[in-house]
């Protein structure tokens, strides 16, 4: 599946991959900052997000093979990939499957392993939201609130609805995610398959201070997958590392970056 792409600057391609629920405008910050660095930085919307086309298949290798796909059509061969979340087991799995497509590779907060069904409460909020005429977001936000009690992550979340009356949006609203194929698919997207494999490159993996999503115990899980993995951790940050301390996690990244130059 050939992805959409949002691109920006030139030099050295630098692919940036979303969690889930997210979009490639996620890295907003991030993309303007390494692209003004002088690379060429595309952040992909991951299938079944952003603007990206649909699909029932939702498993890591299948959303890798999708990367691989779209930065050969980009000719982008060779790059670092950063991954948050979801997008960092899909980069781990390109890595591991493809490593001729990965040059370096950076991983945030998120380990080889299986996650909790933590997450499964959003998706059947997220499809119990009244799709109706008139919708506002302060009602979807409120729709939402019993399942997700931070006003952060409902923000977030609602970043993914359209409401009818913008340009170019449909007469009522509607969920840029295909959110059944993701609720079916959850087991795959808490979970990592098992690979035989190794990648032996350069291997950043970056954890928010304030999460537990990598534990000490995932560091010799990432060794046997990855032996040259380097850890580091971004301070005053949670899970969503680059939009909570983007100074923090820049200032990790592009050293990192700068390296394989």
């Amino acid at each position: 599946m050939r992805l959409n792409a949002v691109e920006m600057g030139t030099g050295a391609p630098v692919v940036l991959l979303h969690g889930l629920f997210g979009a490639a405008q996620n890295w907003g910050t991030v993309q303007k900052r390494l692209a003004g660095a002088g690379r060429r930085v595309i952040a992909l919307d991951l299938r079944n997000h952003g603007a990206s086309p649909w699909d029932a298949a939702m498993d890591y290798p299948t959303m890798a093979g999708d990367v691989a796909e779209t930065l050969a059509a980009l000719a982008a061969p060779g790059a670092t990939v950063v991954g948050h979340s979801m997008g960092g087991k899909v980069a781990m799995v390109l890595a591991l499957t493809r490593p001729d497509t990965v040059g370096r590779l950076v991983v945030v907060d998120v380990a080889p392993a299986a996650n909790p069904p933590a997450l499964r409460p959003y998706v059947a909020a997220m499809q119990a939201v009244p799709l109706r005429p008139g919708l506002t977001r302060r009602e979807a936000d409120a729709a939402l609130a019993g399942a997700v009690p931070q006003p952060g992550i409902r923000a977030f979340l609602v970043q993914n609805l359209r409401f009818e009356g913008a340009p170019f949006e449909p007469d009522r609203p509607s969920w840029r995610l295909n959110l059944p194929a993701i609720g079916a698919a959850m087991p795959a997207i808490e979970g990592f398959p098992q690979l035989a494999t190794r990648y032996p490159g350069p291997v950043l993996v970056l954890a928010g201070e304030r999460s537990d999503y990598i534990r000490p115990e995932h560091h010799a899980r990432f060794r046997a997958l990855f032996p040259a993995a380097r850890f580091a951790t971004v301070p005053r940050a949670g899970h969503w590392v680059h939009a909570e301390n983007p100074e923090g996690f820049l200032g990790l990244l592009q050293p990192f970056l700068d390296a394989g130059s």
